[in-house]
């Protein structure tokens, strides 16, 4: 299959009327509206197209298709266990999805604090919504993204997408077209190249049905954010407040079961390091693992390290900036700044693509900086951060 990359501007899109109800998508250019018109109908005949959204591209096919949905699963070589997201483009095409065309009490404060946006909810499932969607549980993950050409190609198709990150299952998700490329070259007929995400990392997961609600998968719209919010008192965090085997063997939501995020090499998690002379302590841990590996007798010597970490907030190297250093003359260092250590939002942002760009460089072993995700010393994005980190980790090491 050819799969052909498509850019959009963003500026060539824009929305008018209502904007959660039923808001009106105006498409200001002819270039942008021949090829959303045509990924709408890629998608429409059940194929699959991947699409930008605020949080990381997506692999989007119809919701309501089993047959479109079974090749989400094909390209992404993804458990069948694992459910869905399903996007959507206004309330009223929610309603449709529902019970009784009823969205739960609990849930209308949420919406009209944080939709558009990187939050998805766990709903009941109608009658529309097919097993393959949900793994046959009796509830749906859904969200309304804020990305202008996500929302204009859901309006113009007229379809809820199921919506994946569009890559290899268990790999880094996407942040750029380009890492879609790398992973669905041949598998899909089409990318719509919006440009870099935004956020960087998946939604938040709220589960406003149990009692007490709960945030089961973390992103950028935080606990802090979502327990002021009415009816949400004494929200927790799955996996730091609460654990339960039932919901990891049958997950309600992406994110819960499997181990994700992990680039082809094996990566090391270094956590303790103390906010006093941070990068000096963990460059220390570092250079003391990549010896040992180094002298390791075997029969594939590790040569090429990468290394993952943030800086303090003094310094003035970028975020996303590369580097190169030799530990000795037979060993490579490739060095990528995920921003500073005060800005979580800056290191979720560049997390992925520095995994998917380290990874490209032929790294075997990559080391991260773990974040202090204490909501007590680093709230909100730190403890999305840590969660994806967690799950890329092989091994961890305590500083």
């Amino acid at each position: 299959m050819l799969t052909r990359v498509a850019k959009v501007d963003l500026d060539a899109v824009s929305f008018t009327g209502h904007a959660l109800d039923n808001p009106t998508v105006n498409i200001h250019t002819a270039e942008a509206r021949q090829i959303l018109e045509e990924a709408a109908s890629v998608l429409r005949r059940g194929d699959p197209v991947a699409i930008p959204t605020e949080t990381v591209y997506g692999l989007a096919a119809d919701a309501l298709s089993p047959e479109a949905v079974a090749k989400i699963y094909a390209a992404k070589n993804r458990p069948q266990d694992n459910p869905l997201i399903v996007h959507i483009s206004s309330l009223d095409m929610l309603r449709r999805l529902l019970p009784g065309q009823k969205i739960p009490d609990i849930y209308l404060p949420v919406i009209r604090k944080f939709w558009p946006g990187a939050l998805t909810l766990i709903l009941p499932k109608s009658h529309l919504i097919p097993n393959a969607v949900t793994c046959s549980q009796p509830t749906v993950a859904i969200r309304f993204p804020s990305h202008q050409l996500c929302r204009a190609l859901i309006s113009l198709s007229d379809i809820p997408l199921a919506a994946p990150s569009a890559n290899t299952s268990g790999k880094p998700s996407p942040t750029l077209a380009s890492h879609v490329y790398d992973d669905m070259n041949g598998k899909i007929p089409l990318i719509i190249d919006g440009g870099p995400c935004m956020h960087g990392l998946e939604s938040t997961v709220l589960d406003g049905l149990r009692k007490p609600p709960a945030i089961l998968r973390p992103g950028g719209v935080t606990w802090e954010m979502l327990s002021t919010v009415q009816d949400l008192e004494g929200l927790q965090n799955y996996g730091t407040d609460f654990r339960e085997e039932a919901l990891e063997e049958r997950p309600t939501t992406p994110g819960m079961k499997y181990r994700h995020y992990s680039p082809e090499a094996e990566v090391v998690l270094i956590e303790g390091v103390g906010a006093t002379d941070a990068d000096h302590q963990f460059d220390l841990v570092v250079r003391q693992e990549m010896a040992a590996i180094s002298t390791t007798e075997g029969p594939r010597p590790f040569k090429t390290f990468g290394v993952l970490k943030a800086t303090s907030p003094s310094s003035t190297l970028p975020p996303a900036s590369l580097s190169t250093s030799n530990l000795d003359p037979a060993a490579t260092i490739h060095t990528f700044i995920l921003g500073s250590r005060d800005s979580a939002a800056s290191i979720a942002h560049n997390l992925f693509a520095g995994l998917r760009a380290l990874d490209a460089l032929g790294c075997q072993v990559i080391f991260i900086e773990a974040l202090d995700d204490d909501k007590a010393h680093m709230p909100g994005v730190a403890v999305a951060v840590m969660n994806r980190v967690r799950k890329a980790a092989g091994r961890v090491i305590k500083a």
